[in-house]
């Protein structure tokens, strides 16, 4: 294949050699210089065409968001803002774009809102264009991170039988006639005769299945899609998200939140490494939106900024019990600033609680550990104070909770009688709980929302633009 990318012709020496390039019209001046993209950078090559060397007709079919193929010489250019240029021999035109019909001009910033109205084009916006790559480099990144350290990649289910942790509304998967279901004798819908013979859905997490693989590889990480069917309408929640789990035999509390630090400056490390004209251009979109908000609401560190400041920084350490007395005591809630007051051990933390001990009172990255029981899930570890379990979240500036984890309560008779506690199905999780009878070990894991992470690299506000197609209520277009 002859193409070469403008990616890899950016970073070449000129000497006039013979180029084939290919890519979508920025914008055609002059009638001689064309402004290309391929995708391959958030760069644009020139290419320029000799005056009169086109014909009218072709003229006019050069339009921005035409796709073209041009040969010619790269050559040193005497623009400013590039190295180099492509004097144009041949251009073939490959696909026509109609620019009355067209929704990306120039002239035209359309606005985010809109722009998920027409997903299958807004990848070709520069925004977009610098989401996704960075996208791209970070789920690089995270295989690269575990496959260094000697983790297996394990595929788990997407269709399960299980709820993991009733960690939110599940969507139904099923092949009975919904109009008119076979019933049984109590004039119940029979699952017997659906295609697996049970209820099922789409899976809310991999991590129930995850630990299985962790108690016989040693070391093991998912990574792929999870549903939650809530009615979330909000710029932090999803239909449909990626997921990334490890989980860890031999692990305790403390060597998990050492594996999430160290898993988070790392990711955010190789961005920084690795996408440097990507988030630039992000940064300045950023720098263009803290301007538009009340002062008082501006973030006080640019996004390349927080960025450096957590790949460089240990993140604080502190307890529920150790949040709940700062919390209790800050100046937002003596002065009922916040939504939620603090008024008592054991009330579940809100955003705007863990976005207050990470932006304003430590200014750092936090992960809480030792949550109480009763709030946390039902596989955690209990710890000897009978009020606590090993549960771990780290806090994000702009984000929240971007980690949850916890230890794995190993002992039998403990998970056992949590399990009955909650009225769980005991029948339907003898597969997990057979785990704690046959050579049980202590582990650990967390998950990683994947688009959480994407936010905070690219500083984004809402999750719907840092995913190719968003699903969300109401919305499963394209």
């Amino acid at each position: 294949m002859k193409r070469t990318k403008i990616k890899e012709l950016l970073a070449t020496a000129p000497t006039g050699q013979s180029v084939t390039v290919n890519g979508w019209i920025r914008s055609f001046r002059n009638s001689q210089f064309l402004s290309l993209n391929d995708g391959s950078t958030l760069q644009n090559l020139q290419a320029v065409v000799e005056l009169n060397a086109l014909d009218e007709s072709t003229q006019k079919r050069l339009t921005t968001g035409a796709c073209i193929s041009v040969d010619g010489e790269l050559i040193a250019s005497l623009g400013k803002g590039q190295a180099v240029e492509v004097k144009v021999k041949s251009l073939e035109i490959l696909g026509d774009c109609d620019p009355e019909a067209y929704p990306l001009q120039l002239k035209n910033r359309p606005s985010l809102e809109y722009l998920r109205e027409i997903a299958h084009l807004r990848s070709r916006t520069n925004t977009f264009g610098a989401v996704m790559r960075v996208r791209h480099a970070m789920a690089f990144a995270v295989h690269k991170f575990f496959n260094d350290r000697g983790f297996s990649y394990i595929h788990t289910p997407i269709i399960t039988g299980s709820d993991a942790e009733g960690a939110g509304a599940m969507f139904r998967v099923t092949t009975l006639d919904q109009a008119n279901p076979p019933r049984d004798e109590q004039g119940h819908v029979n699952h017997k005769e659906d295609f697996f013979g049970r209820e099922t859905n789409l899976t809310v997490s991999g991590q129930l299945e995850g630990e299985t693989y962790a108690l016989a590889l040693g070391e093991i990480y998912t990574f792929g899609p999870t549903f939650r069917a809530e009615n979330s309408n909000t710029t932090r929640h999803l239909a449909e998200f990626w997921m990334i789990e490890p989980e860890m035999a031999f692990y305790e509390l403390k060597d998990n939140m050492q594996l999430a630090q160290d898993f988070l400056q790392y990711l955010v490390r190789y961005a920084l490494d690795n996408c440097a004209d990507d988030l630039e251009f992000l940064n300045k979109r950023a720098l263009e939106e803290e301007q538009a908000k009340p002062q008082d609401q501006r973030s006080e560190l640019s996004l390349l900024e927080r960025l450096k400041f957590v790949a460089e920084n240990d993140f604080q350490r502190l307890s529920y019990t150790e949040a709940i007395d700062v919390l209790k005591n800050s100046n937002p809630n003596k002065k009922k600033k916040f939504q939620y007051l603090i008024d008592s051990w054991g009330v579940d933390l809100q955003s705007e609680h863990e976005r207050y001990l990470v932006e304003k009172h430590f200014k750092k990255p936090v992960i809480l550990f030792d949550y109480p029981a009763n709030i946390k899930s039902f596989y955690m570890r209990q710890n000897d104070d009978g009020k606590t379990v090993a549960a771990m979240d780290v806090l994000f500036p702009g984000i929240g909770e971007i980690i949850g984890g916890s230890q794995r309560e190993e002992r039998y008779d403990r998970i056992l009688k949590r399990v009955n506690e909650l009225n769980l199905p005991e029948k339907d999780l003898w597969w997990y709980l057979d785990l704690r009878k046959f050579g049980s070990a202590p582990h650990s894991g967390f998950g990683l929302g994947f688009e959480r992470l994407i936010l905070f690299v690219t500083g984004m506000t809402n999750i719907r633009d840092v995913i190719p197609f968003p699903r969300y209520p109401g919305n499963a277009e394209f």
